[in-house]
């Protein structure tokens, strides 16, 4: 039988398109270092996504993608602004800050989602020698709590940093969920709301692995010692120069240049939904369900029971005797799959 958990969407195996364009890259020697085929061809397919003058740097993995894009628009004295829930303040190991050499300022987010008054806390001290400068405001889509920026929250919170010589990044581990729950092209809530750097990810949504920084803009006036185009040369010096590139860019060309992305990110979020309206009367739901994460809040005394069927993760304490927990659903995902696990969580929450 084949085994399927809820913990998380990196958790699931590759597709079979991907597996069948990595293969089909396979077939003799090309130039190493992006300076192949394979690598033009999907950077024509990401530029036919977001525009002709889009630069686009393929790396391993999404802590690379956020690094490089924060490395490459900051200097050592400024600031990023982001979510206390953010994956490059809560899961990166220190990465922004070691490698990128900026500092994080957090805001509370209940929902996992910035605006421009959770902001404002951090817009001070410009011009003052003794204090750190923001210059990026850096917000997840989906976020990390699963909801959802609309393209017109985007655009204000793009305004905001722009009215104020700041850059928004946006951290796109999950953009393709993100934009076939909101029915938009990448570009209507990216590029065309006020994005000037994102983090694409390709891991979650049936990739082997890959990433990629996607430049849409040169930033006017330029933040930054590198400069649009100079990318090339921290993605060498971080380490994230995938000498066979080619298999990246193979991956990335099938995911995008069809209908892969949105069938795969639509297989995810219907079945979060469908997790979600099974468990509903059993448990609360602690977030909306607006991508392909269901957060459920459970008595910590069936955790033990619960995990018997799946392995999952408990993410944060709700109060002394609850725990919130995250299931995530992934490309791969099947009714059969949700339907045992509603089955399984309904016995145990009713023989409490």
């Amino acid at each position: 039988m084949t085994y399927r958990s809820f913990a998380s969407d990196n958790n699931a195996g590759v597709h079979p398109d991907i597996l069948q364009a990595i293969i089909a890259a396979n077939d003799g020697h090309v130039v190493g270092y992006g300076d192949d085929r394979y690598t033009e061809s999907a950077i024509t397919t990401f530029k036919r996504h977001f525009g002709d003058d889009t630069e686009v740097y393929f790396v391993f993995n999404g802590t690379a993608a956020n690094v490089l894009s924060l490395a490459s628009i900051t200097r050592s004295y400024n600031a990023v602004i982001c979510s206390a829930n953010s994956h490059i303040h809560w899961d990166e190991c220190g990465a922004p800050e070691r490698f990128a050499g900026v500092k994080l300022l957090t805001c509370q987010t209940p929902d996992g989602k910035l605006t421009v008054e959770r902001v404002k806390q951090h817009m001070h001290g410009f011009g003052d020698v003794h204090h750190i400068q923001p210059k990026v405001i850096s917000i997840t889509q989906s976020t990390e709590l699963g909801t959802l920026y609309s393209a017109e929250e985007v655009r204000a919170l793009a305004g905001y940093a722009h009215a104020h010589n700041m850059l928004l990044h946006m951290d796109g581990a999950r953009i393709c969920n993100a934009a076939v729950a909101l029915g938009l092209p990448f570009r209507a809530f990216t590029r065309d709301a006020g994005v000037d750097v994102l983090s694409f990810g390709g891991t979650k949504n049936g990739l082997l692995g890959g990433e990629a920084v996607v430049v849409f803009s040169a930033p006017s006036p330029n933040p930054s010692p590198t400069g649009r185009g100079e990318l090339s040369f921290l993605r060498k010096q971080s380490m994230q120069l995938a000498s066979k590139m080619r298999f990246i860019s193979a991956q990335f060309d099938a995911l995008l240049s069809g209908d892969l992305w949105q069938r795969n990110a639509a297989n995810a979020n219907a079945m979060a939904r469908r997790l979600a309206e099974g468990v509903k009367d059993s448990l609360p739901i602690a977030y909306p369900v607006q991508s392909n994460a269901v957060f459920a809040v459970v008595s910590k005394s069936t955790l033990p029971a619960l995990l018997q069927h799946t392995f999952f993760y408990t993410w944060s304490e709700h109060d002394a005797e609850h725990d919130v927990v995250r299931w995530m659903c992934s490309w791969d995902t099947t009714e059969r799959d949700v339907d045992e696990f509603v089955a399984h969580v309904t016995q145990v929450i009713g023989n409490l």
